[in-house]
């Protein structure tokens, strides 16, 4: 029997990660995140301007953050489901 027990050191198989991302690759991970966050933003900033008053602009934008956070509800659920 092994005197090891479960996630003790040295691993007789460790799992292969595969080559770390090289720092191009990361650059352009962080801009299509900025692009999407950035187009999200955008998106929702041009509803607002749409908007004929400013009173009617912030019961828009807590129309907006009621939604999102309605969304980050449903993914935090989803997301405790999973694990």
């Amino acid at each position: 029997m092994n005197e090891r027990r479960p996630g003790q050191w040295p691993v007789d198989n460790p799992a292969d990660l595969g080559a770390p991302p090289s720092e191009d690759e990361l650059y352009m991970k962080r801009q299509q995140e900025k692009a999407l966050r950035e187009m999200c933003l955008g998106s929702i900033q041009h509803d607002l301007e749409q908007q004929p008053t400013a009173s009617s602009a912030q019961a828009k934008a807590r129309v907006w953050c009621a939604q999102i956070l309605a969304i980050a509800e449903d993914v935090a659920a989803e997301k405790r489901k999973a694990a």
